[in-house]
C-alpha cells in the first residue's frame, strides 16, 4: 500500500491512488457501508439488512471499496465478512492533508500571465 508523506513530491502513482480512494468514497451507498463498518466487521447479510439494499447492488459497492483497498473480506462458511482497512484510511488522511492549501500565502502578481 502506498504511504503518503508531506515531504515526498507528488507522483503520478500517488495521484492515481488518491483518485481511486476518492472514487470509492464518492457514492452515498459506499459511504454508508464504511459508516457501518466503523464499529467492526460485518457479515454481508447484516449489511444488506442494515442498508436495505439488494445483495447484488451491495456486492457491486463492496467490490469497489475492496478494489480500492478500503475494505477486506474473509469467508466463513457460506458468509462473507467485511472490515475496514485502517492503512487505507491513513493514506486517505495524508492525501487530504497534502491537498490542503498552504498556510503561507503566495505573492499575487500585479499583472496577468505574460
Amino acid at each position: 500500500m502506498l504511504i503518503y508523506t508531506s515531504h515526498v513530491p507528488t507522483t503520478q502513482r500517488s495521484l492515481t491512488r488518491a483518485a481511486t480512494l476518492f472514487h470509492a468514497l464518492s457514492d452515498e451507498t459506499r459511504l454508508a457501508i464504511v459508516r457501518r463498518l466503523q464499529s467492526g466487521e460485518q457479515c454481508v447479510c447484516d449489511l444488506t439488512d442494515l442498508l436495505d439494499a439488494a445483495q447484488s447492488r451491495l456486492s457491486f459497492h463492496l467490490k469497489v471499496l475492496k478494489d480500492a483497498g478500503l475494505v477486506s473480506d474473509r469467508r466463513a462458511g457460506r458468509w462473507v465478512y467485511y472490515s475496514l482497512e485502517r492503512d487505507a484510511f491513513d493514506d486517505l488522511e495524508t492525501v487530504v492533508a497534502e491537498l490542503k492549501p498552504s498556510a503561507r500565502r503566495l505573492q499575487v502578481r500585479a499583472t496577468g500571465c505574460d
